[in-house]
């Protein structure tokens, strides 16, 4: 299993070498999971995140918002509507070539350092429970996210409202 060493990230929303169209493509194979982007909206969604990270050829990413930011989507404002302080991490994706070796740990990794560094308490995220997305929900329990509510953000779409507590000694490596 690779380590966080091992991963190179970048951060798409400042790269002029970004891979945005392997990234919409990526997104498209999982919109059940995540939700539709076109590029207008993922350049939308990069300029606005407080956090951004993808690998080099775009075959794994992360965007996240902190509390502050200027997103409309319906579950970050459910968090905003409950919590003072957060990363809210809208979407986590990862070819599935890629699985198993570390790297949605690692991106995870990099959300609970940038939140320890800018003194926010907790990451937080939705995962999927109608349609079910076990596959995440097994993922984020291992990572210590415990469920701290449910909604229906959409039609025919239930989700568990996810949180972890960020230690501030929670830095990369």
């Amino acid at each position: 299993m690779a380590g966080r060493r091992d991963i190179a990230f970048i951060d798409p929303a400042r790269s002029a070498a970004a891979p945005l169209a392997e990234m919409l493509a990526l997104n498209e194979r999982h919109k059940t999971q995540t939700s539709p982007l076109d590029a207008a909206r993922l350049a939308a969604l990069l300029d606005a995140s407080s956090l951004a990270r993808a690998t080099p050829d775009g075959a794994a990413f992360l965007i996240a918002f902190d509390e502050g930011s200027d997103y409309d989507s319906p579950n970050f404002l459910w968090f905003r509507n409950r919590l003072e302080r957060f990363l809210y991490v809208d979407r986590i994706v990862v070819a599935e070539s890629l699985r198993g070796r570390g790297i949605a740990r690692a991106l995870y990794g990099e959300a609970f350092a940038a939140a320890a560094l800018a003194g926010r308490d907790r990451v937080v995220c939705e995962v999927n429970l109608v349609p079910p997305n076990r596959g995440s929900d097994a993922f984020h329990a291992a990572l210590g996210f415990a469920e701290v509510g449910r909604g229906a953000p959409a039609p025919g779409k239930v989700v568990r409202y996810l949180a972890r507590e960020v230690a501030k000694r929670e830095t990369t490596s």
